[in-house]
């Protein structure tokens, strides 16, 4: 049996030194209002993808402007669970009323936009179509309809990224080119 060796310690610049000290003589509270301001922060969204029964259509929306689809997708709420946003976030934009039990995290589950600084966890869920009735409001979503996975309609950018994660969209054969970003 070795004896451990002992950390070796780097050279550290003096005024580093000095300024980790400081930091750490300060209180909690005013370190972590530090923290906050000097790293970025990002946008957290919750993402549906939503198919059928045989995983052969996808659900997708038209939103204004409505240049393109994209996906049931929104911002989480102070204190709210990611898969409870999505299915919130579904209900508020089709009308379709799933329970967080009926959806599971998608491979991956997370998707992190480094460029634009936001982060969107995915689900899956899926549902017979003939037996929910899909409502949109005419403002937030203009259209919601079920396309075949391997035919999907112009999809906005933000999409194509997101969906290339899982193989779908115009990215699909080449997601290396959407994880730039």
């Amino acid at each position: 049996m070795t004896a451990a060796r002992p950390a070796t310690r780097r050279h550290t610049p003096v005024l580093r030194r000095l300024a980790y000290r400081t930091f750490y003589l300060l209180p909690k509270s005013v370190r972590r209002r530090l923290v906050r301001l000097a790293t970025p922060t990002y946008t957290v969204g919750a993402v549906m993808l939503l198919y059928n029964l045989d995983h052969t259509r996808l659900l997708m929306l038209r939103q204004p402007p409505g240049h393109g689809w994209g996906l049931p997708a929104g911002l989480l709420e102070r204190g709210e669970r990611p898969a409870r946003a999505a299915v919130r976030e579904l209900a508020e934009e089709t009308g379709i009323d799933l329970d967080v039990s009926d959806i599971e995290p998608a491979v991956p589950n997370c998707v992190v936009h480094t460029y634009g600084r936001w982060v969107d966890l995915v689900f899956t869920g899926r549902v017979a179509p003939d037996k929910v009735t899909v409502t949109v409001d005419g403002a937030e979503v203009l259209d919601a309809q079920w396309w075949p996975v391997d035919a999907l309609p112009p999809v906005t950018v933000a999409a194509s990224r997101l969906m290339a994660h899982y193989r779908l969209g115009p990215y699909a054969d080449y997601p290396e080119s959407a994880r730039i970003d």
